[in-house]
């Protein structure tokens, strides 16, 4: 039976097949819909992790019990989770673990555009890359089986376009793979130094074996152009459904695993076409490695390091054309937090206060944009905790900076930057917006929402309770609605010496459809004020100020910024 399918859950689907009976991760676009689609399944375990490094050590340890084990994150992720995956090359598996990591060409939801195939390279361990959703399942099903023949932790490459694509899957059964016979072993699994020296060699050798293995691999592939052979594409991903379409004369060298390339087979393939061209998005990564084989070919002096490719960009660098339909010009709408985001209020103050704010990664980053303009960095998740200290740090301890963070945020990685705060004595204030979710990658729950994966009651992390225990002693609750009580709470906090934290709580705004208030106007005198708030449900007329109902949640902080009180609550 086929079914069209999301590819995320196709990989979710290979896991399950594969017989893996263990999956942890972090939610991250663009890959959150793999954990997210295998928890659906009976007879498995998955969980959110508090972040990418605890999700790989979870399926490591899995793994080494001798279950099929998958981790999965997206390419920034890759880099919280980096210490483990480095290791887990040395010590190998016991039963096969797979990581799944999906990298963002175009940024379409990430602070970078990094290329993940330079882990695969410097960790040494295989890496390979599906270009549909089909291929999706069955690199994941091949990939269990790479891992427990070569004795490596294999790595999965998948894209924004490959991973929320949609095509037709075939269906098939589980696998019954029983549990592995776990075996102790210091020298394998203990990686002090005299174990790692060994097992280092292991790496080596399995490298040198792999490069050769993988020129025989049937989903590396040659495709044949019956017109000729005048052009040879080698590319991978979905950058091959571009060049089938984009360039059907070409001959394609289709590369499923990344890492190690089989450049012997490449090498063959390129003495029988009379150009080779290497076609894939971000680094030069394949093209590097064939132009130090000696294999001869053009790549990024046509193609950019930056962004995308398409069908047409292809087309553009070949000197084709193509009647391509004009869009309609319409007015660019610049992405702006959700009617009745509990965040707004808080940025407005901020704003109000022209504090220096450390921001951090979620929905709360768009409080860097007009009107609220609050925000002056962003570095990575958890970062706007340690930035914060650095900054009171490099100016004395004088400086009016604050730093704010998520819920998931935090537990994922602001904690330790609050403990060190603690501890070196700077005296940040940190507001932690607490929206009761992950709301930017769609409202995933995390170990302070007291639900699990999947859905079911779990254990609650108290945030000011976890806030004290790393040694805060001034630490408030706020309101996220209540302007009044937020200003208080940021000036006493940054006129302390100590370390405070203020909590701001709501819950998004998207979580709760029970029917609301609208706010409505009367005598509305136009100044503007409530326009600073940067509310998409407001709009401003010459005759004065319009909310419009269809989009406005009845929060009520338009009407506190109003000095008229020309807001008032109404009947929806």
């Amino acid at each position: 039976m086929k079914e069209l399918m999301l590819t995320n859950r196709a990989v979710a689907l290979g896991a399950y097949e594969a017989g893996a009976r263990v999956l942890s991760a972090y939610p991250g676009t663009p890959s959150t819909e793999i954990a997210e689609n295998f928890v659906r399944f009976d007879g498995v375990y998955a969980e959110w992790a508090p972040n990418e490094k605890v999700a790989l050590e979870v399926a490591a340890g899995a793994s080494v019990a001798g279950a099929r084990a998958m981790a999965c994150m997206k390419h920034v992720g890759l880099n919280v989770a980096a210490d483990p995956l480095f290791t887990a090359a040395y010590t190998g598996v016991n039963g096969g673990l797979v990581i799944v990591v999906a990298d963002d060409p175009g940024m379409h939801s990430s602070q970078n555009e990094q290329d993940s195939r330079y882990y695969a390279r410097s960790a040494h361990i295989m890496m390979l890359e599906p270009s549909d959703a089909q291929e999706a399942k069955d690199f994941t099903k091949l990939a269990f089986e790479l891992s427990e023949k070569y004795d490596t932790p294999v790595l999965i490459r998948l894209t924004t376009r490959v991973a929320h694509s949609r095509s037709l899957v075939e269906i098939g059964e589980r696998e019954d793979v029983p549990l592995r016979l776990y075996e102790k072993s210091v020298t394998k699994y203990t990686m002090m130094p005299a174990s790692a020296i060994l097992r280092h060699q292991v790496v080596e050798e399995r490298d040198v074996e792999l490069a050769n293995a993988v020129n025989s691999f049937p989903i590396n592939k040659v495709e044949r152009s019956r017109r000729g052979n005048k052009i040879g594409v080698v590319c991978s991903g979905v950058v091959y459904q571009y060049v089938k379409e984009a360039l059907p004369d070409a001959s394609i060298f289709k590369v499923g695993t990344v890492y190690p390339l089989p450049v012997k087979a490449i090498a063959k393939f390129a003495s029988t076409v009379q150009q080779l061209y290497v076609i894939e998005e971000l680094e030069p990564f394949i093209e590097e490695k064939l132009k130090a084989a000696g294999i001869k070919c053009k790549g990024k002096e046509i193609f950019s390091l930056q962004g995308e490719l398409s069908v047409l960009k292809i087309l553009e660098k070949f000197n084709h054309s193509v009647p391509v339909p004009m869009p309609e010009k319409v007015p660019g709408r610049p992405p702006v937090m959700c009617a009745g985001c509990p965040h707004r209020g808080v940025f407005y103050v901020l704003s109000k206060l022209k504090l220096t704010v450390n921001g951090d990664i979620g929905c709360y980053t768009l409080g860097a944009t007009a009107p609220l303009s609050a925000v002056d960095t962003v570095l990575c998740m958890g970062a706007s905790v340690g930035m914060a200290h650095g900054f009171k740090k490099a100016t004395g301890g004088e400086s009016h900076n604050i730093a704010v963070i998520g819920d998931s945020t935090f537990i994922h990685s602001g904690i330790t930057g609050l403990i060190n705060a603690v501890y070196n004595e700077s005296g940040i204030t940190l507001i932690i917006l607490d929206n009761s979710t992950t709301g930017m990658t769609g409202h995933q729950d995390h170990p302070a929402t007291g639900k699990n994966l999947k859905g079911e009651k779990a254990p609650a992390v108290l945030l000011d309770d976890l806030c004290r225990a790393c040694g805060v002693k001034d630490v408030s609750v706020v309101d996220a609605y209540d302007l009044a009580a937020v200003e208080d709470a940021v000036r006493k906090g940054i006129a302390s010496k100590e370390v405070s934290v203020i909590i701001a709580q709501r819950p998004c705004v998207l979580l709760d459809k029970s029917p609301k208030p609208v706010m409505t106007t009367e005598g509305c005198r136009n100044c503007g004020k409530c326009m600073k708030i940067g509310c998409p449900a407001i709009s401003r007329t010459e005759s004065g100020v319009r909310i419009d109902p269809a989009q406005c949640t009845g929060c009520g902080v338009c009407a506190e910024v109003c000095p008229f009180g020309a807001i008032k609550e109404g009947v929806r």
